[in-house]
C-alpha cells in the first residue's frame, strides 16, 4: 500500500529543490543505511554486467544499501545482486506502476523486502521529465555514486552532472578504448576515481565485518565449518556458484573455505 513519507530527509537537501512530495512501498528503515548509488546504460557489456553484479553483491554484504532507478540494464543488475531487501529503487512514475513491466516482478520484491521511492502521485505516468527528476533523487540519496557504464551524452551522464553539482565523489570501472566512453572522459578529466581493487574499495566503505556478515547469513556460517564441496551443493546449490564468482569462498582438497 503506497504511502506519503512524513519525516525530512537530509540527504536530499542537495538537490536542486527538495521534492513537495515523496511516497513509498516498503520499509523507510532503508533510509537510516549507509547508502551508495549505481547507476548506468541499459545495455552495458558483459563485462560491466559482471562488475556490476559484483560491486553491488559485495557492498550489500558490507552493509551497504544499494540506490538505483529499477531501469533495465545496469540498474536491474545493481538491485539484483545487492538483493531486495537491501535495495532502494527510485521510480519516474505513480507507484501505482510498476515501470519498466520487464522488471515487474523484481519491483514487486523490492516493495515487499526493500524500499520504492517515488515523487510522484499514483496514476502519473512515465513521460520524458520524471526520469530527470527521478536521476537526481538517486544521486542525492547516495553518499557516491558508481557509474559501471556510460556512453557519451547518454541519460547515466545526466545523473554524473547531478553529482558533480551535488559535490559527490564519483567512481566508474575501468574500461577499455571505445566502450563506455563517458567514464573514459571522467577519467580523463579527472572528474571520477577508476575502482581497480574491488575488495579494498568496498572496504572503504564496508559497516559490518566479514565475521559479523557471515553470522546472518546462513551460507557462510555453514561453509564456516568448512564443508566438502558436495555438502555445500546439495545444502546450497544456487550460493555456492555466486560465491565462487564473488570470491567469497575458496575450494582446497574438496573442501570449502571462507575467503580471508
Amino acid at each position: 500500500m503506497m504511502q506519503q513519507i512524513d519525516f525530512h530527509i537530509d540527504a536530499l537537501e542537495s538537490m536542486k529543490k527538495y521534492p513537495q512530495q515523496l511516497y513509498y512501498n516498503g520499509k523507510t528503515e532503508l533510509l537510516k543505511n549507509r547508502k551508495i548509488s549505481i547507476v548506468g546504460s541499459r545495455k552495458p557489456n558483459q563485462y560491466a554486467r559482471e562488475m556490476t553484479h559484483l560491486l553491488a553483491s559485495k557492498l550489500a554484504k558490507a552493509g551497504i544499501v544499494i540506490v538505483s532507478g529499477g531501469a533495465i540494464g545496469v540498474d536491474a543488475l545493481a538491485h539484483k545482486a545487492a538483493g531486495s531487501e537491501n535495495t532502494i529503487m527510485v521510480a519516474a512514475t505513480g507507484l501505482d506502476k510498476r515501470y519498466p513491466a520487464i522488471n515487474k516482478n523484481l519491483i514487486s520484491s523490492i516493495e515487499k523486502e526493500g524500499l520504492v521511492l517515488s515523487q510522484f502521485a499514483a496514476k502519473t505516468p512515465s513521460n520524458k521529465y520524471n526520469f530527470v527528476l527521478r536521476n537526481e533523487l538517486v544521486v542525492a540519496l547516495g553518499d557516491v555514486l558508481i557509474v559501471s557504464y556510460a556512453d557519451k551524452d547518454s541519460g547515466t551522464m545526466r545523473s554524473v552532472e547531478y553529482a558533480l553539482k551535488m559535490g559527490k565523489k564519483i567512481f566508474v570501472l575501468p574500461h577499455r578504448i571505445g566502450e563506455s566512453e563517458g567514464t573514459n572522459l571522467l577519467l580523463q578529466e579527472s572528474k571520477a576515481e577508476a575502482i581497480y581493487d574491488i575488495e579494498k574499495f568496498v572496504a572503504q566503505f564496508a559497516c559490518v565485518s566479514k565475521e559479523k556478515a557471515s553470522t546472518k547469513d546462513p551460507f557462510l556460517s555453514f561453509c564456516k565449518t568448512n564443508p566438502t564441496y558436495e555438502e555445500a551443493l546439495k545444502k546450497f546449490p544456487e550460493r555456492v556458484f555466486e560465491a565462487e564468482l564473488l570470491a567469497d569462498i575458496i575450494v582446497k582438497n574438496g573442501r570449502i573455505f571462507l575467503q580471508d
